[in-house]
Order: C-alpha cells, then sequence, then structure tokens
C-alpha cells in the first residue's frame, strides 16, 4: 500500500459514502470507468476484496474498512496541516471543531458566539450529540475539543474545568411533593419518570444517584432531547432528573419547580476536553483557553428551591417592612 495515491483514497470513500461507482463518479466529476480504474488498482495494492455489493449499495468488506479508516486519518492529517499553515499567516485564522453534548447547548453558543465576536476569521463548527456520539468524534479525530460534564474514563484526553453543573429533580408546580422538603429518594420510587437515553450523561448520573439510594426508578419514556422531556413534565406525564442549566427559565417563571431531594443538587462540573494526543492549532487552543477563562459567565443561573408560598408572601410584604433603617428608629422613637 506504500504506492497508493490520495486520489484512489478519496475515490474509495466517495464510493462509500454514495453507495455506487456511477453516483461516486457524478460527485468526483469523473466518469464511472475511471471510477472502476481506480478502485482495481487499489484492491490489487490490497491484495483482496475491498468493496462488496449489497442490496443497500457499496458496503467495505474488513480489508476495506482498515483502508476507510486509513483515508480519515489522511484527511485529518491534511486538515490539521492546511490549518497549521493558515496559522502561521495570522493567529486569528484557521478553523475549529467544537462538539457539545447536548445538555450544553443552553450556552455553549453564546460561549462561541462571544469568541467569535472576538476573532471573526476562526471558522467554527458546531456539532450537538449525547455523550456517546461527541466522545466518539473525539475519539475519531473529527472534533478538535469537547464541552462535556462527564470526561472519559478510558480515552486519554485534556480537560479543564469550565464552571459548576447542577443536576435537579424537576415537576410540575401542583405536584404532590412540589411543597416537601428534604424527600428521601424513596419518596419518589413510585412516581414516573422521564429520562434521556442510554449514553447520555445525565441518564448515567441519575441511575448513580438512584443506585447509591438502593432505588429502582419508575420509567415511563424514554426521550432523546430536554426539550421534550421538560414539556412532558409540565403536561403532567411524569417527573425527570434533568441539568438545572436546561431548565433555568422553566424555574425562573415557575412552570416548573425543583423537588427538595436529600442528596440533591448533584453538583458536577463542564469541561473542555481535547485527545491529548491531538496537537491543537492556535486557533484551538485559543477557543480552549477562551472557555477555560470566560465560560463559567454564559452559565445560566440556578434559582435556590423556595416554595412558592414563600415567594408569595414575600412579594406581599407589608410596606413598612421595606422601610429605610433610619425612619424605622424614628417610629420606635416616637412610640
Amino acid at each position: 500500500m506504500r504506492h497508493v495515491t490520495l486520489r484512489q483514497l478519496r475515490t474509495f470513500t466517495a464510493a462509500l459514502r454514495e453507495g455506487s461507482f456511477a453516483a461516486a463518479a457524478d460527485t468526483l466529476h469523473i466518469t464511472p470507468p475511471a471510477v472502476t480504474v481506480q478502485m482495481r488498482e487499489l484492491e490489487k495494492m490490497a491484495g483482496m476484496p475491498i468493496l462488496e455489493r449489497t442490496p443497500d449499495g457499496m458496503k467495505p468488506t474488513d480489508a476495506g474498512r482498515e483502508i476507510a479508516n486509513a483515508a480519515l486519518r489522511i484527511e485529518v492529517a491534511l486538515t490539521e496541516c492546511g490549518d497549521a499553515l493558515s496559522s502561521l499567516r495570522g493567529l486569528d485564522s484557521g478553523r475549529v471543531s467544537v462538539g457539545v453534548v447536548s445538555t450544553a447547548k443552553y450556552f455553549a453558543p453564546q460561549v462561541l458566539g462571544a469568541f467569535a465576536r472576538a476573532h471573526p476569521a476562526v471558522e467554527i463548527r458546531l456539532e450537538v450529540g449525547n455523550r456517546a456520539a461527541i466522545l466518539a468524534a473525539l475519539e475519531a479525530s473529527t472534533l478538535d475539543l469537547a464541552l462535556t460534564g462527564w470526561p472519559p474514563g478510558k480515552l486519554a484526553v485534556q480537560k479543564a474545568p469550565i464552571g459548576n453543573h447542577p443536576h435537579i429533580i424537576i415537576a410540575r408546580p401542583d405536584h404532590v411533593h412540589a411543597r416537601q422538603r428534604q424527600l428521601a429518594a424513596s419518596a419518589l420510587a413510585a412516581e414516573t419518570f422521564l429520562v434521556r437515553e442510554p449514553g447520555s450523561g445525565t441518564r448515567l448520573l441519575m441511575e448513580r444517584f438512584f443506585a447509591d439510594a438502593h432505588v429502582t426508578p419508575r420509567i415511563g419514556m424514554e426521550m432523546g432531547s430536554n426539550e421534550t422531556i421538560k414539556q412532558a413534565v409540565i403536561a403532567g406525564l411524569g417527573i425527570a432528573f434533568i441539568s438545572a442549566h436546561t431548565v433555568a427559565v422553566e424555574l425562573a417563571d415557575e412552570r416548573l419547580v425543583a423537588l427538595d431531594v436529600a442528596g440533591l443538587p448533584i453538583m458536577r462540573t463542564w469541561f473542555i476536553v481535547n485527545l491529548a494526543k491531538k496537537r491543537l492549532l492556535p486557533s484551538a487552543a485559543a477557543l480552549r483557553q477562551f472557555m477555560i477563562d470566560e465560560g463559567h459567565a454564559f452559565l445560566p443561573a440556578f434559582p435556590a428551591i423556595v416554595e412558592p408560598a414563600v415567594r408569595n408572601r414575600s412579594r406581599r410584604a407589608p410596606r413598612r417592612a421595606r422601610l429605610p433603617r433610619a425612619r424605622m428608629r424614628a417610629a420606635r422613637a416616637r412610640s
């Protein structure tokens, strides 16, 4: 394989991506016979079949998968080289690929927007997904940085904290437990929980919390987004263990309440993560440092758990309770 060409590798990956030689030829603006010739030469160098036709289109053999993985690594290396050359022409250039877990989408765009305004020549690509998908992309080197609340355990990474990440249990304001204090986790065993899909960092944290309390929560529905979970809780379909940063607005306007459960909120940490073996180019390194220095300022506020009745009473407090101290002393002296 020492004499393989970049054109052959790109033709091979195009055939895999498009599902046929004809479609690959159209994408690459060459003729189908030219694609066939390139694939025959590549297969001859491999010494074994690299593609097989299936009803769903072209699929790689085991040998083909090895070639596809090598082609991906080469493309990543070429991209990094191009970015490095761009960075030599000025710090405020280049491209950064950032992955954020879906829970972080409530503040990550604001951080990236602030960085983009300070460095308008840097191209930023944002990818949002669950924890498993984002870490897989980081491992495959298709991402420079990842924003997550649960750094990988087996992947060698560099991580730096950004700020606190509280997790709570939410319910409707009229829920039976809404005004109770210091609930035991066992008191929620009969409740219906609306949860994220397996692989989500929030789901993993919820499972650990209840396992430590020797409680098996009753799972009602699995949902792929925090937005769907919030609306389902508001609709009365159940309660949910969720990041407080995803429900800051709903807590503030009292469409949802945070249940006062012993052991909650669980305070995790937001981290910015990059592969230890991957060299960060100046633009990516600058964004990483910006997140470390400024990211905490963009985290949503987490209101304290306050009983609605107490809030209402404070709003209706007599005017004399808000008298300045000097006037209060004068009133006491006259009495």
